[in-house]
């Protein structure tokens, strides 16, 4: 069992969008190592920001996952990343849309927080920006892509969809959240979705962290993560707030899946989709890690 003296917890997701009947071993067995990772770093005081931006790191640079090296080409035939991280004790954000072939999205978008009065750059700035700052690109796009897990060459024209993502309460009480996306597969050139989008797809703040996934378009339709984190706060419970999110985007004609953890170190996960890929722990229970229901 963990340290129950220090109170932290995160949760982690590999996107909603999981298809039944088909192997997810591998990517399960990331998410328990990852989450062994996480879970030490928070027994360990880390900051939950640090948090974060470390499991997004992985989860985009394993080629597993619909993000990073598990990115698709778009409908001009080039990968376009977006990611974006949030701190919720500071409100301060970071976003990157439509970056071309950096091996860590979510280290731009946190450089972009850190290093500049802006919350997103997008496209020919962004790269500008990452370059002009040292990040890691990719040298040879063509060998280093490949089909995520669980992912099949008839998805891709299919506008298969996936994201990742994590969210953190740290020992001090400090909140984080952070995701990142290759986008849909299949999608057009320049398309931006709820990932990159501070308060859609990803929110922070001293009472919630989010992290969404699924179908872009209809996130944001709904309001994504911070509708939910407005209802908590006007008291509705965090179950019900993110439940209320996911009927509508199901209403508008869509599935996602979030993960949330709230400042007491309480964690849901649902999502309307048939699975999705996830795991969280606390300092008052071990690792969980799933895929379907």
């Amino acid at each position: 069992m963990p340290d129950n003296n220090k109170n932290w917890a995160f949760a982690l997701h590999g996107g909603a969008g999981a298809v039944a009947g088909r192997d997810y071993a591998e990517t399960e067995r990331h998410l328990r190592e990852l989450g062994a990772a996480c879970q030490q770093q928070l027994q360990d005081d880390a900051a939950a920001l640090d948090v974060v931006a470390y499991a997004v790191t992985k989860l985009e640079s394993c080629g597993l996952y619909v993000a990073g090296r598990g990115s698709a080409p778009n409908s001009a035939g080039y990968v376009e990343l977006d990611a974006s991280i949030m701190d919720g004790r500071s409100r301060e954000a970071g976003a990157v849309a439509a970056l071309r072939d950096f091996v860590s999205p979510v280290g731009v978008a946190r450089g972009i927080m850190e290093k500049t009065p802006h919350v997103m750059l997008a496209g020919a700035g962004a790269l500008t920006f990452a370059r002009e700052h040292g990040f890691a690109e990719v040298t040879d796009p063509a060998n280093y892509y490949r089909l995520p897990v669980g992912v099949t060459r008839e998805d891709v024209d299919d506008i298969a969809h996936g994201t990742v993502g994590a969210v953190a309460l740290d020992t001090s009480g400090g909140l984080a959240a952070a995701t990142s996306t290759g986008g849909t597969f299949g999608k057009l050139e320049g398309r931006i979705g709820d990932t990159p989008l501070v308060g859609p797809g990803t929110w922070a703040d001293d009472n919630i962290a989010i992290s969404c996934t699924g179908i872009g378009e209809h996130i944001i339709r709904s309001g994504g993560a911070s509708s939910i984190a407005f209802r908590y706060k006007s008291g509705v419970p965090m179950e019900n707030a993110v439940q209320e999110m996911l009927d509508e985007i199901a209403r508008l004609g869509g599935d996602a899946g979030v993960i949330a953890v709230s400042r007491d170190g309480s964690i849901v996960m649902p999502y309307n989709s048939e699975g999705m890929k996830r795991a969280c722990a606390t300092s008052h229970s071990d690792l969980v890690v799933a895929t379907f229901a």
